[in-house]
């Protein structure tokens, strides 16, 4: 049960966040652009020019659902490592990758609390704890995986991790290989979120096989272990 909890608050957390980036961005009156915005422009509070990294006007109207979604993808995101933990390896690599995919939930949670044109260092911080700290983690997530999570499962769990510390370099070295400004950004933010969505739905599909495929006198058995 524990474990379906956790799937269920990564599923909802990523969920919601698209859900909201989708209306926030909807809601500018100059069009948002994938490319030439940061992700987090849909929460600053203000509607200024900015200057840094790359010129642009920002004026989000719903950034108070944008910083809240922050916020919300933040706490489930961490609720989400610490049920889950059956299908981690005992272990230093697995306890290591669980606390920094925790800390990138601090930082998404951090990032909407502190919007980047009210509390700059602190929403740096926020970044850095997601696209620093977050993506060593889902590279160590994929070490530190239960033996019965599938081989190819791990490997692509790590090799998001290493596409995203990549990009997280290039971003912060302003080379964006003709993605922009927040396309790189996003390379570097994202893989997170689908892993997170990914193995969840892959967790929750595979929970309710076996308890399909289980003999009738052992579905309780199996509902009190997951």
């Amino acid at each position: 049960m524990k474990t379906r909890i956790g799937y269920a608050a990564w599923v909802a957390g990523v969920a919601q966040f698209f859900v909201a980036h989708v209306i926030a961005e909807l809601a500018w009156a100059r069009p948002y652009s994938w490319a030439g915005n940061n992700i987090s422009d849909l929460g600053n509070a203000h509607c200024a020019m900015q200057s840094e990294p790359e010129p642009r006007y920002i004026c989000s109207p719903e950034h108070g659902l944008m910083n809240a979604s922050f916020i919300t993808l933040g706490t489930l995101l961490a609720v989400g490592v610490f049920f889950t933990g059956a299908v981690w390896r005992r272990g230093a690599s697995a306890l290591v990758a669980r606390w920094l995919l925790a800390c990138a939930g601090m930082g998404f949670a951090l990032a909407g609390l502190a919007p980047a044109d009210v509390h700059e260092n602190q929403h740096v911080l926020g970044a850095v704890l997601i696209m620093a700290m977050g993506n060593i983690g889902l590279v160590l997530a994929g070490i530190g995986l239960a033996d019965d999570v599938p081989g190819r499962l791990r490997w692509a769990t790590s090799l998001l991790g290493v596409t995203a510390i990549t990009a997280f370099g290039l971003f912060v070295s302003h080379r964006y290989l003709g993605l922009g400004m927040g396309g790189m950004e996003r390379v570097a933010a994202f893989p997170l979120l689908v892993w997170a969505l990914a193995a969840a739905v892959r967790g929750l599909f595979h929970q309710a096989t076996r308890a399909q495929d289980a003999p009738p006198g052992r579905h309780g058995t199996q509902a009190a272990h997951s």
